[in-house]
């Protein structure tokens, strides 16, 4: 369908020894795994920047060594959701997008992950999204259930800010809003053996659930964070082939 846009499906990070022997041969060096890991998805979601703010020359060296098509989504620091807490906003999010602009045009949403005892605060969570300029995503991952409200909801909205879809063993911890034009869904951890896959069934649910809210012409990121074992890269691949059987397209997958 001529203008229709592919989910986004990858995974979050891409450094990862187990993933030796999965995603990358033992003929790559650890040097190389990004350019590896380019050639097999189009997208990735960054947790790196939650713990330590990459310097923007490091955003610019991985936007040097990703394809034109890349997309990289990233996790905000942790000093703004978890120290900050998402008070005096301003510096944080100035300093993390002065540094993500090194991405030029791969840069993805970014996400706020909340602390899980963060208690839900409407106009806290709008004053901080009034910080981003309108053409930066940001994605929103509350873990408290005090902020499934219709005040969160219509913070979110009026700001064009995605709520995170997420799921833990095949559950979601979220309502399944729709907040904005475009959607993102992180995958932590499967119900399948061996721990931590997902089963065809709950990847079958959520591809279902992700076509019938967002059609052929809206962006949607999917990131599997289930790292160990290489689970993540596996469920990807799997998922990409279910949400194709849903008529929509998708963004490259590695044959593993």
């Amino acid at each position: 369908m001529p203008g229709a846009m592919p989910v986004h499906v990858g995974t979050s990070g891409w450094q990862y020894a187990e993933w030796r022997n999965v995603l990358y041969p033992d003929t790559v060096p650890q040097r190389l795994w990004l350019e590896r890991y380019a050639e097999s998805f189009a997208t990735v979601e960054n947790n790196s920047a939650f713990y330590r703010l990459p310097t923007r020359d490091t955003f610019a060296a991985w936007r040097d060594r990703t394809p034109a098509d890349f997309v990289m989504a990233v996790k905000a620091s942790r000093f703004l959701t978890h120290i900050r807490r998402l008070r005096a906003a301003d510096e944080p999010v100035r300093r993390l997008l002065d540094a993500a602009a090194g991405l030029g045009d791969r840069l993805g949403p970014v996400l706020l992950q909340l602390p899980p005892t963060m208690r839900a605060e409407p106009d806290l969570l709008a004053a901080c999204l009034a910080c981003f300029p309108a053409d930066v995503r940001v994605v929103v991952e509350p873990r408290h259930e005090s902020w499934w409200t219709e005040d969160v909801r219509a913070v979110l909205t009026a700001h064009g800010a995605a709520l995170c879809w997420s799921d833990v063993r095949g559950r979601p911890r979220a309502p399944l809003w729709r907040t904005a034009s475009w959607g993102y869904l992180r995958l932590h951890q499967g119900a399948a053996n061996p721990w931590p896959r997902y089963g065809r069934q709950a990847l079958r649910t959520w591809a279902e659930r992700l076509a019938s809210t967002w059609d052929d012409d809206s962006d949607v990121y999917v990131y599997f964070n289930n790292d160990p074992g290489g689970a993540a890269v596996r469920d990807a691949v799997r998922f990409a082939a279910i949400m194709q059987a849903t008529g929509r397209s998708v963004t490259r997958t590695p044959d593993v």
